[in-house]
């Protein structure tokens, strides 16, 4: 096998190097002088030097990997099955103990080096059994755990500041004058309000007294009586200024003692926060990534433009910025690339195992397009028009609305790049329809029924039948695999994966409710049919649903974000049942799957 010969090879060398990471502080240079070409470099055999080579690079956010790649691949998914553990330990969850586990992104890079020979790199994303450097994968673009002088040092300065602010917040002083001024605030407002009774009471008394000295005594006596009541009056509203003025006078002791505490404690906090933004700035300079014409821009500057206006969370640490940058760095002609997730699926997202992934949008894209500038890459296929050459099917037509049969890869609506759509067709077609056509939407992979209006009144009243989901869908779903049991449901709340829209994520805190019925229809051998019912309409909500671990754990046949590309999704919008917008007659409509 190849791959593990350079690994075997290195060992003891890339262990001088691991073990550097509990030692002295080491820079990058050193760094990736301990990581040399051929310890990194795992070329073919012979039989493939003389393969076929790409005629471009990949576009790394969707792809279908070259040959070249693939045995890359396949090399690197032996050695993980076969070598791994004999030199490092890691849970990847696929022994079936999911308690800690962690799967992870694998990358590989097929090159030509400088001496002409071709073979390929390997990486890993972030940390792989809790280390950095790993004997035969490249090592990462900047090693924190290697700058002991540098970052541990200040994050040990930061980590005092919140002992220090969390001893502040616990402190028994605090808590007590905290709780004090909660009781005394109580006693006062009880008081105060027992003597504002007491004055409600008298102004009562007062007024009748007053009435019933009217026509039982004179003049001077009534005059003489008001003026005594006046007084009275005077004297309760005093004691109710003396009352109130007492409490504020002992509230205001304590708070101006918490006041002081807590402006302590907003200080530390801003005081850590300008810290933790001054080293994380530090920090994120330190990633400098380089391109083929030894162009260098660090974290801060490729993310300046994002909308948070800084990096994301585990930026540069993929694998495919580090393959990149030590191919660039040692000369390596970059050819192809590809990744895969190997072990069990996070707890929030859907990742299948051994399956190819292209690079995240939101951590990967501005450094990717730095680091491939200039290279020539196949094309980015968001900007081919996938419903060319297709048509679209009336199902249904009157003065007030359609069905439609959408066909697979057609957008419902124009996309960022793409303007052909239903939308786009239906409002070439009937120029004369008023409001916005679109009722409801399809995502762009899913086949099967849609109901426009043609006019402003007919929206309204099929928009109100979806909101009120009084329209009765059933979608066919093709999975791959067995499904266990004839029916069920599925509540798994979704929201965008904000690093790599537009796939969704299972999230319990943000997300919002989903929920599908779901009935099997079929099945043979390797496949199951399903019906599925969504009750809300969450962005690939039935996708998830089927492929998520907590959901039916088997993706839906052809999906390429969620399972494995196909020739096309199985997933088809084959009934709608809904009444009509201005008659109100039910109507129902089914297209065949054709799957």
């Amino acid at each position: 096998m190849i791959f593990d010969v350079p690994f075997i090879n290195a060992q003891a060398i890339n262990a001088q190097a691991i073990n550097a990471q509990a030692a002295a502080p080491q820079d990058n240079a050193s760094l990736t002088a301990s990581y040399s070409r051929s310890h990194c470099f795992h070329p073919f055999s012979k039989q493939h030097q003389t393969a076929k080579l790409p005629a471009r690079f990949t576009f790394p956010f969707y792809y279908d990997p070259h040959p070249l790649a693939t045995l890359a691949v396949a090399e690197l998914q032996h050695y993980l099955e076969s070598q791994s553990q004999n030199q490092w330990q890691h849970n990847f969850g696929l022994e079936g103990e999911l308690k800690g586990a962690i799967g992870k992104m694998f990358g590989v890079l097929v090159v030509k080096s400088p001496e002409g020979e071709l073979g390929y790199l390997a990486a890993f994303s972030g940390k792989l059994a809790e280390r950095n450097l790993i004997n035969g994968f490249v090592p990462p673009v900047f090693d924190m755990l290697t700058q002991e002088s540098f970052f541990h040092g200040e994050q040990r300065q930061i980590n005092r500041l919140t002992q220090d602010l969390t001893k502040l917040e616990a402190a028994p002083e605090l808590i007590c004058l905290s709780e004090a001024w909660v009781a005394m605030s109580a006693q006062a407002e009880t008081e105060l309000e027992t003597l504002r009774q007491q004055v409600v009471e008298a102004r009562k008394d007062r007024k009748a007294r007053r009435h019933a000295a009217v026509g039982l005594l004179s003049d001077a006596k009534v005059a003489e009586l008001n003026l005594e009541l006046g007084r009275e009056s005077v004297l309760q509203k005093n004691q109710q200024k003396a009352l109130k003025a007492e409490w504020d006078s002992k509230l205001a002791e304590i708070d101006a003692e918490l006041k002081r505490r807590r402006d302590e404690i907003k200080a530390l906090k801003k005081r850590r926060a300008s810290q933790s933004k001054a080293l994380q700035t530090k920090l994120f300079a330190q990633y400098q990534f380089v391109n083929r014409a030894g162009e260098v821009q660090d974290l801060n500057q490729l993310f300046r433009d994002a909308p948070s206006g800084q990096p994301p969370a585990g930026a540069g640490e993929c694998a495919a910025p580090k393959l990149l940058q030590f191919a660039f760095e040692n000369d390596f002609t970059p050819l192809a690339m590809a990744e895969f997730w190997w072990g069990a699926s996070p707890k929030s997202e859907v990742k299948q195992h051994k399956q190819f992934y292209g690079a995240c949008q939101g951590k990967c894209k501005p450094i990717l397009g730095h680091m491939l500038k200039g290279i020539e890459m196949d094309e980015d296929p968001l900007l081919r028009n996938p419903a060319e050459g297709k048509t679209l099917e009336i199902l249904y037509q009157d003065e007030a609305m359609l069905v439609v049969n959408k066909p697979s890869e057609f957008l419902s609506v124009p996309g960022k790049n793409i303007q052909d759509s239903v939308y786009s067709r239906i409002r070439q077609q009937f120029p004369e329809a008023t409001g916005p056509l679109i009722v409801h939407r399809l995502d762009m992979s899913t086949s099967g029924l849609m109901v426009l209006a043609l006019t402003s009144e007919a929206n309204r009243a099929l928009v109100q039948q979806f909101i009120g989901r009084s329209v009765e869908k059933r979608y066919l779903a093709k999975l791959a695999g067995q499904v266990q049991g004839d029916r069920g449901e599925i509540r798994l709340p979704l929201r965008v994966d904000l690093d790599d829209r537009p796939r969704q994520l299972v999230c319990e805190t943000h997300g919002k409710p989903a929920h599908t019925l779901w009935q099997v229809k079929a099945r043979d051998r390797e496949n199951t049919w399903l019906y599925l019912y969504p009750q809300t309409g969450r962005t690939h909500q039935l996708r998830v649903h089927c492929a998520h671990q907590r959901g039916l754990g088997l993706p839906i046949i052809g999906d390429d974000l969620y399972g494995t590309k196909d020739t096309r999704l199985h997933l088809h919008a084959e009934r709608l049942v809904l009444n009509h917008p201005i008659t109100g007659e039910r109507l129902t409509f089914e297209a065949d799957a054709g799957f």
